[in-house]
């Protein structure tokens, strides 16, 4: 669970309500019913026309991700890639094979298993590299459905206001009620700006995050693989990998993967 999420969402929400109350003002001067119903349904209706539906329905999920710490296991990446080079070089390539069957990361199972068979070494980073160019065509296309919520978001607010000048121009006779008319006018924009700015835009920055970290994950294994391949010695392919994580990160895992070296 992302405490930063949790946090990051309330405690926005939280402000707006901090501020509304520090000003002196009623909270119920920014709940309408029909004004949130309008900008939240509203905007995700027309993401479903921008988009196919299903996936325009699998955002949800996505949002899950969000809430989620996704573990990429760096750790554990170069712990396996060094127990292969070692196994490499003492037995040859082929001996790797017997080993593939209990490896539990199918993309670094995919490159082993290429230069098992002996594939080129361009050819295996070609194909790893397309896969992982693919993940993150996918990825980016979920990034973007939930930027365009955001950007529609906005609009259906501006919508709204507009709905609610009309009818308080429809009734100028009562010139009491047209403050109050004007304030729940200008909720609608207020509910847009917060779904776009609160929710959309951190979430998706947020996925990002995330995704840059996989890529990263996986362009330690295609390193590690070729590496084997080449036959480098171990410690220096421990280098290589390591040379992917933050300098923290690093030394933590260093002290572990390199403590017999």
């Amino acid at each position: 669970m992302d405490l930063g999420s949790f946090l990051g969402i309330f405690g926005a929400l939280g402000m707006v309500v901090f501020a509304i109350l520090v000003a002196g003002q009623p909270l119920a001067m920014i709940w309408d019913a029909p004004s949130l119903l309008l900008v939240i349904l509203g905007s995700y209706f027309a993401l479903l026309l921008s988009y196919p539906l299903v996936e325009g329905l699998g955002i949800w999920s996505i949002f899950g991700r969000v809430f989620r710490v996704p573990q990429f296991n760096e750790k554990g990446i170069i712990t396996n890639l060094m127990q292969f080079s070692e196994k490499a070089r003492r037995e040859g390539l082929l001996a790797l094979e017997d080993e593939l069957e209990n490896l539990d990361d199918e993309f670094m199972k995919k490159g082993l298993r290429l230069v098992v068979d002996g594939t080129d070494a361009t050819i295996i980073r070609d194909l790893l590299e397309m896969e992982l160019s693919q993940m993150e065509s996918r990825h980016a296309s979920k990034h973007n459905l939930i930027n365009q919520w955001g950007a529609l978001a906005p609009g259906l607010g501006m919508l709204g206001t507009v709905l609610g000048l009309m009818g308080m121009l429809r009734n100028l006779e009562d010139k009491a009620a047209i403050g109050p008319n004007m304030s729940m006018a200008l909720v609608t924009t207020l509910y847009g700006s917060m779904v776009a700015n609160l929710i959309m835009v951190p979430f998706v920055a947020k996925l990002r995050g995330q995704d840059a970290k996989e890529s990263s994950a996986r362009e330690m294994v295609i390193e590690g693989v070729l590496s084997i391949q080449a036959g480098d010695n171990t410690r220096i392919l421990a280098m290589k990998l390591l040379a992917y994580l933050s300098p923290k990160d690093r030394a933590a895992v260093e002290k572990e993967v390199l403590k017999d070296g």
